[in-house]
């Protein structure tokens, strides 16, 4: 009877260790998503942070049939930028209502203060800000994955060719690469992998998501690869030798419109410097000599 009663008894004490132990992991699951979250928040510039809380004032704007179509665009945008874990599309569409709407008011301020230039540049700096800076961070990401790419290629052909699955090669590569814009979206797709969703979907996603042209070939020809059941490493050189030769076509490309480009600053900026310089001294010489 004691012995049974005993049994129950550690029996039950397991039972809740076991509990409050699974308690405790979903607790800091949790908290680590949050850290992650505000992690992500804080890529927003401080004025963004400092109009969020703000934003559901015109919530009833941002949902009107009429934006319909600029809040998609806003939506994908935030995709490609990597914040949707910051910010949702829709609530970032409202940023930039509200944000107009206030650099509406602020040109009324500064008109009625008969400043209404410095209100007008004022509210035009607000209005496009966000768009603005949206379009760079997508610019700049997509600028990084296409620079990172044709590495990782290699060294995935590399591993693939020395017997590796793509999987196994893939995650191998990103824990030893640092944390960039391709790393973040390998990683998720990693993730999303492990969580049961298939290679091929994870890759698609990634591709709609980050919309880079070069990825979404690369990612497509992966796809058909395995559909074909043609050698992976095979097709991974080929894309890395197509995106290097892209690579130096584009580096190319530059670098031939850089003397267009320094044009204008070297007329407007540099020549006359060099003019006052070099004919400075013989009209000074001359307005003496003539006022002799």
């Amino acid at each position: 009877m004691v012995l049974t009663l005993l049994a129950s008894l550690c029996a039950a004490i397991a039972a809740g260790c076991v509990f409050l132990l699974f308690f405790d992991l979903l607790r800091m699951i949790e908290i680590e998503k949050q850290e992650d979250e505000m992690h992500e928040y804080k890529r927003l510039p401080l004025v963004f942070r400092f109009f969020l809380p703000l934003v559901s004032n015109v919530g009833f704007i941002a949902n009107l049939p009429l934006f319909d179509v600029s809040r998609r665009n806003t939506e994908e945008m935030v995709q490609m930028a990597s914040l949707d874990q910051a910010v949702s599309g829709q609530r970032f569409f409202a940023l930039k209502i509200f944000m107009a709407l206030f650099g509406f008011l602020l040109f009324i301020v500064f008109a009625a203060m008969d400043n209404a230039l410095s209100g007008l540049l004022l509210g035009v700096a607000f209005a496009f800000y966000p768009t603005l800076w949206l379009k760079q961070i997508v610019a700049r990401r997509h600028l990084s994955i296409l620079k990172a790419l044709p590495n990782v290629l290699d060294l995935l052909t590399l591993s693939v060719e020395a017997g590796k699955d793509f999987l196994t090669a893939l995650r191998d590569i990103m824990a030893r690469r640092k944390v960039d814009p391709l790393g973040e979206e390998l990683n998720r797709v990693l993730h999303e992998i492990q969580l049961g969703k298939g290679r091929q979907t994870a890759l698609k996603e990634m591709s709609e998501r980050v919309r880079q042209p070069e990825l979404s070939s690369v990612v497509n020809a992966i796809v058909q690869a395995d559909e074909l059941g043609v050698s992976i490493g095979q097709l991974l050189r080929i894309q890395g030798d197509q995106l290097r030769n892209k690579r130096f076509v584009r580096a190319e490309k530059l670098a031939n419109e850089a003397p267009v480009k320094i044009l204008f600053p070297v007329v407007v900026f540099i020549f006359p410097s060099v003019f006052i310089i070099l004919i400075g001294p013989i009209v000074y010489q001359a307005l003496r000599t003539l006022a002799r």
